[in-house]
């Protein structure tokens, strides 16, 4: 019996940028075969009626952190998060959460005990059902810190990252990954320090140190990928030849003219920041928080803008992984973003959450769109998506996920409870001061 697969009669999205039609898609192995009206099929290809569906490339996010299971804070991220079998486990049932989202490909750039490195390898091998995956180590961090600030330690390892030093030790370390089989490496050019005047964060390294990096990870053949919330560390990163630049908000002109030089491609990664500036009053964010954030996404915005007109690829990522963005509920919302505050067209915003995304992947031009010769990574959507993006919020609306040119069947997950020390424990929300009990 033929494994080939012949969609029919649905509205084509080819995830390039070209307008949508109408056509029926061949898939004959892993690969699109054929895109065309009234295509004829060979006994036995399983046939899907499309009507009134939308036929796109598999969502792409390219930013996302599989193994840290929805931490509400830093603390609870690097303390709670302490035994890496039981990361491993929870972020392969994790994954399957994406599938069901219409997601077949993420990057996951940095992870706990590196076992984004075992969960691709465990994908790859069919042992866990999984989208496809490209994967970073430990996020390489000064001592001056990360985003976690102070609870980053003068040396070694804590959580995802892993502070180096010396010449020496960058070049052991990246060396160290690559020789596990990471397929890019991750860097915290920015961090947060107490007494910062700087905009955003502060850039924690040098720019030799960041051209040590590439230099390293380049010569093994293996990309880099910078966190950067500030303008010298989007130049500097540019400059040291980083492959993509996940955030660069606070973009300058000096910055902006660099990346565009370079045709960085970038993350922008606003659903975070969207998020809690849109429904934060639902976790108890103050007002205050929230109009930070939503500054932060319309200031960036103007200078992206510019960024992708001037020809620099914009990516959608999500940073699925946190409380704010639990795994399977929030992979659209960055082209919804895009559509906002970027000024995208809906199928400029599912381009970049698909064939532009593959460079997460590694796999530019061969996956992420609807091409003859492309890998087969489709989803049929319930609905005209061109028109509106928001109808891939809702799993349900996802009448077929097909990976590599499969056909998946994705049970509903069972409810879970977290295991003891998982989470942090909480008493309440706030301080209970004498004078506040009557």
């Amino acid at each position: 019996m033929s494994n080939d697969i012949l969609i029919r009669s649905g509205r084509v999205i080819d995830g390039l940028g070209n307008e949508p039609f109408s056509a029926d898609v061949l898939i004959a192995g892993n690969q699109i075969s054929r895109i065309g009206e009234n295509l004829s099929a060979d006994e036995g290809v399983q046939v899907v009626d499309a009507t009134g569906c939308t036929v796109m490339p598999g969502l792409i996010d390219a930013h996302c952190h599989i193994s840290f299971d929805e931490p509400s804070s830093n603390d609870e991220l690097f303390f709670h998060r302490n035994r890496e079998g039981l990361a491993a486990i929870i972020a392969a049932a994790n994954v399957v959460k994406l599938l069901r989202a219409g997601v077949t490909g993420f990057l996951d750039a940095d992870s706990l005990f590196e076992v984004g490195v075992d969960l691709r390898d465990a994908i790859e091998a069919g042992i866990v059902p999984g989208p496809r995956m490209s994967t970073g180590g430990n996020a390489l961090l000064t001592a001056a810190g990360g985003t976690a600030g102070r609870l980053i330690p003068d040396a070694g390892l804590i959580g995802y990252g892993k502070v180096v030093g010396s010449r020496d030790e960058i070049v052991r370390e990246v060396r160290r990954q690559i020789k596990n089989g990471v397929d890019w490496i991750k860097v915290h050019v920015t961090g947060l320090t107490p007494r910062q005047k700087t905009v955003g964060e502060q850039q924690v390294w040098s720019l030799a140190e960041l051209q040590l990096v590439t230099d390293t990870a380049h010569e093994l053949g293996v990309p880099v990928v910078g966190h950067c919330r500030g303008a010298s560390s989007i130049r500097d990163s540019a400059l040291a030849g980083f492959d993509m630049i996940l955030h660069a908000t606070h973009m300058d002109e000096e910055a902006f003219a660099v990346v565009v030089d370079r045709k960085v491609p970038i993350v922008p990664t606003f659903t975070f920041q969207a998020n809690l500036a849109d429904y934060g009053s639902a976790i108890q964010a103050t007002p205050e928080l929230q109009e930070l954030f939503r500054k932060e996404i319309a200031d960036s915005a103007i200078m992206l803008r510019r960024a992708y007109e001037a020809g620099v690829p914009l990516l959608c990522g999500t940073e699925s992984g946190f409380s704010l963005t639990p795994y399977g509920e929030w992979h659209y919302r960055e082209l919804e973003v895009f559509v906002r505050e970027l000024g995208f067209s809906t199928v400029d915003a599912i381009k970049a959450a698909t064939s532009e995304a593959a460079r997460g992947l590694c796999l530019y031009g061969e996956t992420g769109a609807l091409a003859e010769g492309c890998l087969a990574d489709v989803i049929v959507v319930r609905g005209d998506v061109s028109q509106d993006v928001t109808l891939l919020a809702e799993p349900s609306n996802i009448e077929q996920v097909i990976l590599d040119g499969r056909s998946l069947q994705l049970p509903e997950l069972p409810p879970r409870v977290d295991p003891p020390g998982w989470r942090v424990a909480h008493y309440g929300k706030g301080i209970l001061h004498r004078g506040d009990v009557k």
